[in-house]
């Protein structure tokens, strides 16, 4: 006799939840609502059907809060007030306004809140009693007569029939799916001898089960293979494949005559618990069918449960039980789709309900699968959509009316419809996403960057370093890595970059036998196919240059060359960075900001418009990026444990295991993991093994046993820094890049613009690079992937003249490096900070040996791109000139600026101020002079050409070396610049200061003048003077008679400092250039009080030229009204020229004379400015 055992598949195990106290009443209500009346709803359905559901939901994990605390007080007959039908109609008018006003459909709460309607119609709305009563009224049934029926419990019934059950020696099994296989195998272990047949013959056309010992045959042999079976298990899906494999053709009862024994026994559990033996079954039949199977059961189940009725009767708790599951699923999409609507983060949302009333355990269950938008098809939808449809077509047959049941079946089907029903159950949150376009994919959690670096084991504590350069000594490989921008050589040195890739070329390098070098392809900014295309075609030709060059030993680290190379054994996913703080942790990767840890799927990168993505999890990110060629759930992992614990050799061993051709991801949060993984993975390559690997930099450097360096400064290559500087062009656009700079955007408006906006850049960037020596130009931001700035970038490069170069971004700088530096090869010579590579490009290149700082855009703090330019800009004096009349100004004392022209008057001045401990200013002037000299011998009248054009570079260099060494402050200044090309020379000598001359020009010209080289002192940090009004004197061509000054304009002088952006005014207030006439000199007191009244509101300070011949009761007068600076030559040089002149001096003695003479003009000045003994 055959004992027939149909077996259905119910749901999963329940996970284990870590709730988080949070409060949100709308979702909570809602959800509490929809599980009240969809309990009523079975409760009134399995009555009518005469089972005694209630009690198995209960004790089943299907059960929620609300059926398991208020069931079993209606089946009690106590009818409490404690839920109110009026206050939630009222909480759920609010929940559906709320949707309303944000068009979002709730078909299930909706129907929930008319069955609460309902109920309040028929009672007084004080408690919920009445809505039994309209389900009893509706179904003509007796709740509380149903509930004081007979009770048994069906665990012990059960208990005891197996315990007096018949022994099985042979069992048949039809339906080897994920489910059906893990059971036949369980029984095999547990010593049934075990036929299986899968029905699905595509899968299992002649079933080699071999290595769990099954003997399966084919749908024709069936009759022999199941003739002598005691016990038949059926677990396949639905009713026709039932009817199929039994009583079809070849059916294994077609030719039966026994007398047979049915048990109906639908499973629960999953694909795990059935492999284990531990599926909740509810089993139904005759006893004498049970006892013949009991022992079958028992060995399947953990929990067994035989229920009183007869056949069928288990098959009606399940489509109940399967109607209670699939209303909460649908519910708690619903809840999960709305508060993704209002905004909430739903992970946040999905712990604040399961520790609430409103939760189940299909909420637990199936709540993280929509967060995670993890949907491998556990319990596909599909199962929902033929279970509630026998629910449907079980009420209609019976005349019972389910709203919310039926709702939930019609969301299910939309599922099915839309392509989904082969996803996991979970995916019906898709058709409220389609619908309303929310996600509810929930936000990784941010972690604390210390604490899960801590958390993890120690690291493995030999560093294989070592190991890796001793095997690479041993090793003929050239390991090519194939870089999609140039911000990959990010931890390397002393490595070739080659930006082309003909035969020639790669011959050439393979000849040099190095151990590494890279080909800079760009292909990251290119669509899929073209990339795939690109790197075949290098691959090819690397192929040929290999042979050519008799070198076949070669790896390449790209990411799409199996089409040339052949099948790799895996291929490696390897994004862990330290200097760019990239971790790889539990398979999420995640990006260092500061003290956090962000799943990187959730920052500013995974934006990108032309490379962006979704995943944080690098399982699923294959799954996104392959386009679900590749599932995540077929990705393997090496996780840190194994790195720390079973080292190289663990990491060998684990690489040998893998399926040929799978795709393995590397955990990683230290160098020291990345040197493990790399050892290992030589050792693997040793035995045979094949990688195509896709990495960050930090493999790359462990792959070839690179030791880290300190950053490469400008002195390690013999640069200059105080003859260069540089170009910075920044492309990249993320908000990290943003921080690392501030300037003005630049908005392109039409073609026509483009080339004069180009040109004038090139311009701006050139006249800007001769005076300040580092210049930025940056794209307008707000999108990547704008080829079109970056071509315009790379114009104005090429317009440019520098001696170095920083490039911001990647695809930026590979554009500048190949378009417009002409850069055919490159050397890494190293980082200018940690992740920030150095290179040298080629001679063939536009600026051969030139250093090229390739900045990544997600590399660095908001300080790390001023770092690089500070290294690598000209030094800046400890002392300036603003600093000197800033402490002028607090204290109440002027200082002096005193010409020089010769070595002589450098070291008079330096003396005086050291003796004097007074700050001074050497000053140098580019404008004739006439000066009148006398002594009382005779009169001479002399005409001394300017300073500068005078003592040139040599001498602006002995006046920087003299202030330097100075032990006071001392600065030096450039005195009367009126010409732009001249002055635009100047700033890049290294003065402190500088005077703007545009006083012989009309007002509106000198403030655009006087702006124009303002601008650009101050990128320097250098204090600019100028003047308005005009002195009288011969450096301006007016006779000295003619004193008459043209005085400033108060009204003038406000609009002038603010267009300006000047930092001292020279003021004109009767002081002239040169000796004052016999009359004496005629100040405007009055004036200048005027004039620093203003100047000082605006942080201006007020500087008097033509200080010789003021008489000392007038200085000082002066000082008091503001001057802070005084100009002194005249008296200076007469000093200089009477020493000179007097016949008493030897010519030995002569040049130590001058100094002596002009050294106590000076000193006299300093007491009299109030200067001496400010320096201490």
């Amino acid at each position: 006799m055959v004992t027939l055992l149909f077996l259905r598949k119910q749901h999963q195990d329940k996970p284990q939840a870590d709730p988080e106290k949070f409060t949100l009443s709308q979702e909570k209500c809602r959800l509490k609502t929809q599980s009240s009346t969809s309990s009523k709803e079975l409760l009134a359905f399995s009555l009518k059907m005469e089972n005694i559901l209630p009690m198995l939901i209960h004790r089943n994990h299907l059960c929620d809060r609300v059926f398991k605390n208020y069931i079993p007080q209606l089946l009690r007959g106590n009818q409490t007030k404690h839920h109110f039908l009026n206050t939630f109609i009222q909480k759920l008018e609010s929940v559906l306004g709320s949707a309303k006003s944000l068009t979002f459909p709730l078909p299930l709460l909706s129907v929930a809140h008319q069955q609460l309607i309902a109920g309040s119609s028929h009672g007084r709305g004080g408690d919920d009693a009445t809505m039994i009563k309209v389900w009893e009224k509706v179904l003509g049934v007796n709740i509380t007569e149903a509930a004081n029926l007979e009770p048994y419990n069906p665990e012990l019934l059960a208990k005891k029939i197996t315990a007096k059950s018949n022994s099985v020696s042979q069992i048949g099994f039809i339906g080897l799916g994920a489910m059906g296989f893990g059971m036949a195998t369980h029984l095999l272990r547990s010593n049934f001898c075990v036929h299986g047949y899968d029905y699905i013959i595509t899968s299992c056309d002649i079933a080699t089960l071999s290595s769990e010992a099954i003997n399966s045959v084919v749908l024709k042999d069936m009759y022999f293979s199941f003739a002598c079976v005691e016990v038949l298990v059926v677990m396949v899906t639905n009713e026709s494949q039932a009817e199929s494999v039994l009583y079809g053709d070849f059916g294994a009862l077609s030719d039966e005559h026994k007398n047979l024994k049915l048990v109906d026994a639908p499973v629960s559990g999953g694909v795990k618990r059935a492999s284990e033996g531990t599926l909740t079954i509810l089993a139904s039949g005759s006893d004498e069918a049970l006892r013949s199977s009991g022992l079958v059961l028992s060995a399947l189940s953990e929990k067994l449960y035989v229920l009183k009725g007869g056949c069928g009767a288990g098959s009606g708790v399940k489509m109940i039980n399967q109607l209670l599951a699939g209303v909460h699923i649908a519910s708690s999409a619903e809840a999960m789709a709305f508060g993704a609507r209002l905004g909430l983060n739903t992970r946040v949302l999905s712990d604040a309900i399961t520790n609430s009333e409103g939760t189940s355990w299909m909420f637990e269950n199936r709540v993280p699968h929509m967060v995670e938008n993890d949907y491998k098809p556990l319990s596909a939808l599909d199962i929902f959509v033929k279970d509630l449809g026998i629910v449907s077509s079980e009420c209609a047959s019976r005349r019972i009316p389910l709203h919310v049941a039926t709702a939930a079946y019609q969301l299910f089907l939309s599922g099915s419809a839309a392509g989904w029903g082969r996803l996991d159950d979970a995916a019906v949150v898709k058709v409220y996403e389609t619908l309303t376009g929310v996600k509810v994919e929930g936000k990784l959690p941010i972690l604390e960057k210390e604490s899960v670096l801590q958390s993890l084991p120690s690291e493995w504590p030999l560093d294989p370093i070592v190991d890796i350069c001793r095997l690479d000594e041993n090793n003929s490989k050239t390991l090519i890595v194939l870089d999609d921008d140039p911000t990959g050589t990010q931890t390397v040195h002393g490595i070739d970059v080659l930006t082309e890739w003909d035969v020639d070329s790669l011959a050439e390098q393979f000849i040099q036998k190095p151990k590494c070098f890279f080909i800079l392809t760009n292909s990251r900014s290119l669509s899929s196919e073209k990339a795939s295309a690109l790197i075949a075609d290098i691959c090819q030709n690397l192929s040929t240059a290999a042979k050519s060059a008799a070198n076949n030993d070669y790896t390449v680290e790209p990411d799409a060359v199996v089409s040339v190379l052949g099948d790799m054994d895996a291929w490696i996913i390897c994004p862990f960075f330290l200097q760019g703080g990239r971790f790889t942790i539990g398979d999420i990767h995640y990006v260092a900001e500061s003290d956090r840890l962000i799943p990187a799927g959730e920052t500013e990168f995974a934006k990108d418009a032309s490379f962006g993505y979704k995943s944080s999890n690098l399982r699923e990110w294959v799954e996104e990026k392959t386009r679900g060629r590749i599932p995540a759930s077929s990705v393997a992992s090496v996780s840190i444990q194994l790195l720390r614990k079973g080292g190289p050799d663990a990491v060998c061993k684990h690489l040998c295991s893998l399926k040929k051709g799978s795709v393995c991801i590397v955990n990683a949060a230290s160098e020291r993991d990345m040197s493990v993984f790399a050892s290992g993975m030589i050792q693997a390559e040793l035995k045979g093994k094949h990688f195509l690997c896709r990495s960050a930099a930090s493999f790359v450097s462990a792959r070839i046993g690179i030791i880290p360096k300190a950053p490469v400064l400008p002195k390690d290559l013999e640069l200059n820094t105080g003859r260069c500087g540089g170009l910075i062009i920044v492309g990249s656009y993320v908000p990290k890049t943003t921080k690392q700079i501030s300037v003005d955007k630049v908005a392109m408006k039409s073609i026509e613009e483009r080339d004069e906006e180009i040109n004038r850049v090139a311009e701006v960037a050139d006249i800007f690079l001769k005076a300040i020596g580092t210049v930025l130009c940056r794209n307008g931001g707000g999108g990547g992937g704008n080829s079109f700035r970056i071509l315009a970038f790379g114009q104005i490069i090429r317009l440019s003249k520098k001696d170095d170069r920083v490039s911001k971004g990647g695809i930026t700088s590979s554009d500048i490096a190949t378009r417009a530096l002409e850069a055919k090869r490159a050397k890494v010579v190293g980082q200018a900070l940690p992740g920030v590579p150095l290179w040298q490009l080629g001679p063939e290149s536009r600026h051969p040996g030139v250093p090229y700082i390739v900045f990544p855009g997600n590399v660095g703090d908001s300080k790390a791109l001023a770092e690089v330019v500070q290294r690598w800009s000209r030094p800046v004096r400890l002392s300036s000139t603003k600093e000197l009349l800033a402490n002028a100004e607090k204290e109440g004392y002027a200082v002096g600026a005193f010409n020089v022209y010769n070595l002589e008057g450098v070291e008079a001045v330096v003396t005086a101020a050291e003796e004097e401990q007074s700050p001074a200013i050497l000053q140098m002037s580019n404008v004739g002079d006439d000066i009148i000299s006398q002594t009382l011998e005779y009169r001479v009248l002399e005409i001394h050409p300017s300073a500068f054009k005078q003592g040139g570079i040599p001498l602006v260099a002995c006046c920087i070396s003299a202030a330097e060494q100075a032990s006071v402050p001392i600065t030096v200044h450039f005195d009367h610049g009126n010409s732009k090309e001249e002055l635009v020379e100047v700033l890049e000598l290294g003065f402190d200061s500088v005077m703007v001359d545009g006083s012989h020009l009309p007002l509106k010209q000198n403030t655009t003048y006087t702006r124009y080289i303002s601008s650009l002192a101050h990128m320097k940090g250098m204090l600019v003077e100028a003047e308005l009004g005009r002195l009288s004197g011969s450096e301006d061509d007016l006779t000295i008679e003619d004193y008459e000054a043209r005085l400033t304009d108060v009204n003038q002088t406000a609009e002038f400092i603010d267009e300006t952006g000047i930092d001292a005014l020279a003021v004109c207030i009767g002081n002239v250039h040169g000796k004052y006439p016999t009359t004496g000199p005629n100040l405007r007191i009055d004036l200048l009080k005027d004039l620093y009244e203003l100047c000082s509101k605006k942080g201006v300070y007020v500087v008097l030229h033509g200080a010789s011949g003021l008489p000392k009761e007038l200085v000082k007068e002066c000082i008091v009204h503001g001057v802070r600076k005084f100009n002194v030559n005249t008296e200076v040089r007469k000093a200089y020229m009477d020493s000179l002149c007097s016949p008493k001096k030897d010519l030995v003695h002569v040049m130590t004379s001058v100094k002596e003479a002009m050294k106590a003009v000076v000193v006299e000045k300093m007491r009299l400015f109030g200067s001496a003994g400010k320096a201490c």
